[in-house]
């Protein structure tokens, strides 16, 4: 039988073992802050560690994660825990880029650790964008100090621009499709450039040339060999050409030829040659009875100047009225007599070759020629 004495020492020693129970219970249940992320809530634990805290509220920390104080700290009751986690962050600076882990959640807390204030910067994001744990992608264009030569006038000024193209879109610079611009406008920006635009305009303008006709001579029996006939006059041809002018800020740098077109063939003039043997001729009388040809005499100083304003016309038309004409074309004279023409009539008389004769003596071989033949032998007769 136990003694109530017994009895009172057994159950006082279960209220020893139950209050110790309790107290070890309440040493390890603790009550800790947590930040996550900037995020602050409250826990109440049972663990001993920091690691302890994260796994019973389910958060996973990976390598590049800050977590204060270390995972395998001891904690206390009313301790606080920091976590940061790790974000990738592309950063692209002036064409430039890289990629880094950061635990800061917006742009510009990114920017600032890492000693990047920006100031007056182009980003392509928000200064205040977050960070979200699946990381993001930034780009900056930074202030450079550039200087612009353009329509004769020099501007130095700061621009956030990448490329030459966007400095001169920022300073309002129109650029033409045959403007040059120096560097060219893909070409990245850097501080210190010296950006030249030229302004250049083409003109192009249509001219119309001569194109000379050619001959074409033709045997004829209907002619005596020392006869010619223009069958057929020639015409000129029209040749359009294109010529362009290339202006660089009001100078003209260079003309040249782009193209060319026969907008009008010319007509080859059509020559009859006699090809039939004259016959001797029969000495002539004149009414004194003496010898010459007809409409003169031979001698030199048988001048006949008889229809000499139709052969001055006519002059005019073959050689301009140039009566000592000589282009080597094989026609010489006012009248462009052929040397055989020339010589069959008498032409020696006065001179070997047309050219060489005054104007009274061609008139006169050409009133020998006209007696036989009228005025057949001028095209523009």
């Amino acid at each position: 039988m136990i003694s109530r004495n017994a009895k009172i020492l057994a159950a006082a020693g279960a209220a020893v073992v139950l209050t110790g129970g309790a107290v070890g219970a309440t040493q390890l249940d603790k009550a800790v802050n947590l930040s996550v992320d900037g995020t602050a809530s409250s826990a109440h634990v049972f663990g001993s560690t920091v690691g302890d805290v994260l796994d019973s509220q389910g958060i996973t920390v990976k390598p590049g994660d800050v977590v204060v104080p270390a995972a395998d700290a001891p904690i206390s009751d009313g301790d606080t825990i920091t976590v940061k986690y790790a974000r990738l962050l592309t950063l692209t600076v002036d064409g430039k880029t890289r990629q880094l882990r950061t635990t800061e959640t917006t742009v510009d807390g990114a920017l600032l650790a890492l000693g990047l204030r920006g100031e007056g910067a182009r980003l392509s994001v928000s200064r205040s964008q977050t960070i979200g744990r699946q990381g993001l992608t930034v780009s900056i264009v930074t202030p450079k100090a550039v200087t612009v030569v353009v329509d004769g006038k020099t501007t130095k000024k700061t621009l956030a621009a990448a490329t030459v193209g966007e400095a001169l879109t920022q300073l309002g610079v129109r650029v033409g499709k045959t403007d040059k611009v120096n560097p060219p406008v893909t070409t990245r920006l850097t501080s210190g450039a010296r950006i030249a635009v030229q302004r250049v305009q083409t003109k192009d303008k249509k001219v119309n040339e001569s194109i000379a006709f050619g001959t074409t001579k033709k045997k004829t029996s209907d002619l005596y060999v020392d006869q010619t006939k223009v069958s057929r006059a020639g015409v000129a041809g029209v040749r359009t050409v294109t010529v362009r002018t290339t202006v660089v800020d009001g100078k003209v740098v260079s003309t040249k030829e782009i193209s060319s077109k026969v907008t009008k063939a010319p007509v080859d003039r059509i020559l009859l040659v006699g090809s039939k043997a004259r016959p001797a001729a029969a000495p002539r009388t004149t009414s004194t009875g003496s010898t010459g040809s007809t409409g003169g005499s031979t001698s030199g100083a048988g001048i006949n100047l008889a229809r000499a304003a139709m052969w001055d016309s006519i002059a005019q038309c073959e050689s301009t009225g140039n009566w000592h004409i000589n282009t080597g074309n094989g026609y010489y004279g006012g009248l462009q007599f052929l040397t055989s023409t020339w010589l069959a009539y008498g032409g020696g008389d006065f001179a070997s070759r047309a050219d060489l004769a005054s104007r009274e003596q061609q008139i006169t071989v050409a009133n020998r020629v006209y007696a036989d033949n009228g005025t057949s032998q001028w095209s523009c007769g």
